[in-house]
């Protein structure tokens, strides 16, 4: 049994390990807005419980049961966000916050029914994968919309940054998952794209907003 705390710490070191290859003191320091001799403390806390490895002044690693209990975390998270977008009407744009308060509920028969009731869903509202019942999560293959290249035609599957103020900005501009855009020019300077979508609409979209759309080829 974990504190709601520690369930944080662990999904906070999952995600900075998946997007930067590594999680330290200072990095989980920022993404959680903690002081770092706290985040010192509590590392050491989950190193005696057996969830991560950590030596001082090196990149802290989430051990296998570590990796396995944060996974099952964001799948709560993640299950619950397409709960309240599917069968409650909620945008996408608010169910982020209130997934990180339904997510730390105890109890896995609430869940199974959820996911069942979804009918066993593979990714969540923002495109991102839902990890199955043991923790396991998909590896995708896409990439970013600001690696791409004037001339291509791909389409939009997830977002990597799920901010209300990010969602809001692309639900002003109709810009959904499943979206396809052909990307007309790439301003040498600033790399800011501008994109052709639905039907002849054309947008220009900054380098920002761009390295947080994942895309795919096209169907």
């Amino acid at each position: 049994m974990f504190s709601q705390t520690e369930e944080n710490y662990l999904k906070a070191l999952l995600s900075l390990t998946q997007e930067h290859g590594e999680a330290t003191v200072n990095s989980l320091s920022k993404r959680l807005d903690i002081k770092k001799s706290t985040v010192n403390s509590m590392i050491k806390k989950l190193a005696e419980k057996g969830l991560v490895i950590y030596e001082s002044y090196k990149p802290i690693q989430l051990t296998e049961e570590g990796e396995r209990e944060a996974s099952l975390i964001v799948r709560k998270h993640r299950l619950t966000e397409i709960f309240l977008v599917e069968k409650m009407g909620f945008g996408w744009e608010k169910v982020h916050h209130i997934a990180e308060q339904i997510e730390h509920i105890r109890s896995p028969e609430f869940f199974e029914k959820m996911d069942e009731l979804l009918g066993y869903p593979k990714f969540d509202p923002h495109g991102s994968p839902i990890p199955d019942k043991n923790g396991k999560i998909i590896k995708l293959d896409y990439q970013k919309l600001s690696d791409c290249s004037a001339g291509e035609s791909v389409k939009i599957v997830a977002v990597s940054n799920s901010s209300r103020e990010f969602l809001e900005f692309l639900d002003k501009r109709d810009l959904t998952l499943g979206t396809t855009v052909e990307i007309l020019t790439i301003e040498s300077i600033d790399k800011s794209m501008t994109i052709r979508y639905d039907k002849g609409r054309e947008e220009t979209l900054s380098h920002i907003v761009c390295d947080r759309l994942l895309v795919s080829d096209p169907d």
